[in-house]
């Protein structure tokens, strides 16, 4: 199965790469027409296409690479030919202009209309064979899932009337989208006697994260009453980490608010949680972003960390650096490295969050904080992959347990990459007790939620405005 659908996903990008290619193609001798080059006596020369060949290579091979930044080559198996036409009128039009100021610009026209002639003419001639190509392409793939050769296995979480009404809906629908379910996990004592009988019952909710797993489970559905927010919320943070896709039965007023999304005309209205945080060439620029910033930070700020450090050392005995095990991304543990500004054995009894007036805290230390200076070496902490510029910051696994307890949906925090600055830390401040961090919490996960590179850029002006206003802690 895996196979069968590397092979879908290998076709795809084939096709595109195919409509590119014979696209420049076309475009080579009809810009040469256009242009008046093809006189009398014109002959294609063994080194026209030995050039031809090169450049449509590289034309093509730019034009998958804009599709996968753009995200065309994610969740191939659920597309719709008409939305995939409408997408990619509007990625052709980039396209075409980056081509046009990159290679097409210097073309010696006697005219400014012969530019409108070429750009028009590549633009059609790439969007109208690649609309063919991917068309077939999508096509053969969705008859693959829609005759049931690929499919999805799927499990339903409820045990309700409604569950067995959910159940029924995607048995009817959800060959469109290639659902298979293989069972449901009960939610409460009560099971429907006709759910019970059309499927089995997988295991307790309790245990999704290992149903999942061991059903090798690519879609979850949430059938419970919306109202219950509760528990959704307790069920989404046992998802959280999994490989599955979730979605959750929306109510009227959700539906109201266009919160939900039908993917297929004939598809069960589902309310699809968020899997990809950003659109590929958004994640691929933060991570550019985050090692350039860093390394140029490091370079240029070697002084100050030279004069920083010295200062530590002279402020009171101990290291000029201060390691701590924080908790990043997936949960993976890693040392977090900072400006020591605390007096040595300073959680000597133990874990414990600063306050303003905290005696631990050094003058100098103080000082830091308030502008943060402390925090500057860990931009080696981002140079690593460890931490992001902009994300939620890291906790101590022992604060985390303390958090989780109270709000256990903090886990959608490791998500994403810790950050030296964060949504949370510019509208809450730092946090002094446990009851503080779970309240600044909703401003990290409205950061996840809403995450983009102008929201790491908004962010981080915030962040500049606090320091030179002098208000860290």
């Amino acid at each position: 199965m895996q196979l069968l659908r590397r092979v879908q996903f290998i076709k795809l990008v084939a096709a595109d790469f195919g409509a590119a290619l014979l696209a420049w193609m076309a475009f080579f001798l009809l810009r040469k027409y256009l242009l008046s080059e093809m006189t009398p006596g014109y002959r294609f020369g063994e080194g026209d296409l030995f050039y031809l060949s090169g450049a449509a290579l590289m034309i093509a091979l730019f034009w998958t690479t804009l599709y996968a930044l753009i995200g065309e080559y994610r969740d191939i198996f659920r597309k719709s030919r008409l939305s995939e036409i409408i997408r990619l009128a509007r990625v052709s039009v980039l396209g075409v202009v980056v081509i046009f100021f990159a290679l097409l610009l210097d073309d010696g026209v006697s005219s400014y209309r012969l530019y409108y002639k070429t750009v028009a003419a590549y633009f059609l001639l790439h969007f109208a064979l690649t609309a063919i190509f991917r068309t077939l392409a999508v096509s053969s793939v969705q008859g693959l899932v829609r005759r049931g050769i690929i499919t999805f296995p799927t499990l339903l979480v409820g045990s309700s009337a409604l569950a067995l009404d959910t159940a029924r809906e995607l048995r009817r629908t959800g060959r469109h989208l290639g659902l298979r379910l293989v069972g449901f996990a009960p939610v409460g004592d009560t099971i429907a006697p006709d759910l019970a009988a059309e499927l089995p019952a997988a295991g307790p909710y309790q245990q999704l994260p290992a149903l999942v797993q061991a059903l090798k489970i690519e879609q979850v559905i949430i059938a419970i009453e919306p109202r219950d927010h509760l528990l959704i919320q307790h069920i989404l943070t046992l998802l959280e980490g999994t490989p599955a896709r979730v979605s959750i039965l929306p109510d009227l007023y959700q539906m109201l608010l266009g919160s939900v999304k039908v993917n297929h005309v004939f598809g069960t209205p589902l309310i699809e949680i968020k899997h990809d945080l950003l659109p590929v060439w958004q994640a691929v620029l933060k991570r550019v972003l985050d090692v350039g910033a860093s390394a140029l930070f490091l370079l240029l700020a070697s002084p100050g960390y030279a004069v920083t450090g010295l200062l530590v050392r002279l402020s009171s005995a101990g290291p000029v650096f201060y390691r701590q095990e924080r908790i990043g991304r997936h949960g993976q543990p890693f040392r977090i490295i900072k400006f020591r500004s605390m007096y040595v054995d300073a959680e000597a009894q133990g874990p414990a969050l600063s306050s303003d007036h905290d005696p631990r805290i050094t003058p100098w230390g103080r000082f830091m904080r308030r502008v943060r200076l402390d925090e500057l070496p860990q931009f080696w902490n981002v140079l690593r992959g460890d931490m992001s510029l902009v994300g939620p910051r890291p906790e101590r696994q022992f604060f985390i347990d303390k958090i989780v307890a109270i709000a256990p949906h903090y886990r959608h925090l490791h998500r994403v990459r810790p950050g030296l600055t964060s949504l949370g830390q510019v509208k809450y401040g730092y946090a002094e007790t446990v009851p503080q961090m779970v309240e600044r919490l909703k401003f990290d996960i409205l950061y996840i939620e809403n995450m983009s590179l102008a929201m790491d850029f908004r962010v981080l002006l915030y962040t500049l405005k606090i320091i030179v206003e002098g208000r860290g802690k």
